[in-house]
């Protein structure tokens, strides 16, 4: 007789959730470990030219991308967990004993679905306290080629906007409204098409009608001279919303702060796709836990003596890989306006939770 309780035996549960924990958490420290190293060894060369960085730097650096690279490893940790899980199952015939104790495969999966859940809100939360912080402080980091930065929350980095002809660069932006500064100012002023002047500026204030920049080099290309001048008025009628909505990265905003970005872009006439594909993505991402288990149950079902537990296996990484890239080719066309925001964040996840399921429900059969 079938029992049709969602999880008959609470240290069943705990067992296969332990197992599907442990794996997981396994191969996440490894992949992190590796990955980190050669990250690691790519740009250390590059903190360390810098005057005054050592090893301080490069340990904060380290602590900078270990969350990154938690947040976008963990769903496929978890896919090589479950994978791993279910072959030792299989292959110890413990998958065998649980069908002929009456559980069915949806059963056998819901120990290891209910904790891939908890996963997914762990890491919602995580990406939300820590993985956005830690990417705005590493990219601006990093633009700033390692050189220090303010200790700011809200900052911005590698900004770009279009000033009538003229474009302009500024390596940091900080604050908001009034209180907006820039730092590493780049002005290419252009007449009749060509360019014709370089201005840098090392930062950037607010005055009346204009940005007042300090520090300035310019670089004359008709003339092929350099002047130097202690401070200017430039950029008039330059608002601070055109430097701190020019770059909205969803990876660097929090779902609430995401969410009044796509507000003030809307306000501004400014297209929000990108923005708000991220913001669904925000939720889908995490979740993408739980379909791991059910993409990776064919390695669990069928005899392990047959000897197709491997080709089994390599089926379940091979539908977990497919997520994935369908994942992300969905949300770029979402990022370009091809897709609406809703759908290039949730029908892959639909997708392919149709598809686990269906691969469940013929096994079973």
């Amino acid at each position: 007789m079938i029992n049709l309780d969602f999880m008959p035996s609470r240290q069943l549960a705990l067992y296969a959730a332990k197992l599907f924990i442990t794996r997981s958490l396994a191969v996440l420290i490894a992949l992190v470990l590796v990955l980190m190293t050669l990250d690691l060894l790519g740009e250390s060369s590059k903190i360390l030219k810098v005057p005054g960085n050592g090893e301080a730097e490069l340990w904060r650096y380290v602590s900078l991308r270990v969350p990154l690279l938690i947040s976008r490893f963990l769903p496929f940790s978890v896919l090589l967990g479950a994978l791993i899980a279910f072959a030792g199952l299989n292959q110890h015939s413990e998958v065998v004993s649980m069908k002929a104790a009456g559980l069915s495969a949806h059963q056998i999966l819901a120990p290891m679905i209910a904790a891939s859940l908890g996963i997914a809100v762990a890491l919602f939360f995580f990406n939300e306290t820590v993985v956005i912080q830690s990417a705005r402080t590493v990219d601006a980091w990093s633009n700033a080629d390692y050189e220090p930065i303010p200790p700011q929350s809200d900052i911005l980095s590698n900004v770009w906007i279009r000033d009538g002809t003229d474009m302009v660069r500024a390596k940091l932006v900080g604050g908001r409204g009034p209180t907006t500064q820039l730092r590493g100012v780049t002005i290419y002023d252009r007449e009749g098409g060509a360019l014709a002047r370089v201005i840098d500026a090392d930062r950037a204030e607010q005055v009346a009608g204009g940005w007042r920049l300090q520090n300035i080099r310019t670089y004359d290309a008709r003339m092929n001279v350099v002047t130097r001048q202690p401070e200017a008025t430039a950029l008039i009628g330059v608002e601070p919303s055109r430097f701190t909505l020019a770059k909205v990265d969803p990876t660097e905003r929090d779902f609430v702060a995401l969410r009044e970005a796509i507000g003030d872009l809307a306000a501004a006439g400014r297209p929000t796709e990108e923005a708000r594909t991220g913001w669904w993505h925000k939720i889908s991402g995490p979740l993408s836990t739980v379909l791991m288990p059910l993409l990776a149950a064919t390695a669990a079902f069928g005899l392990a003596r047959s000897g197709k537990v491997l080709l089994r296996a390599t089926i379940g990484m091979a539908l977990g890989f497919a997520y994935f890239v369908a994942d992300n080719f969905s949300i770029a066309l979402g990022n370009i306006g091809a897709y609406p925001p809703f759908l290039a964040a949730w029908a892959p996840f639909l997708l392919f939770l149709l598809i686990g399921e269906l691969v469940l429900v013929r096994q079973e059969e």
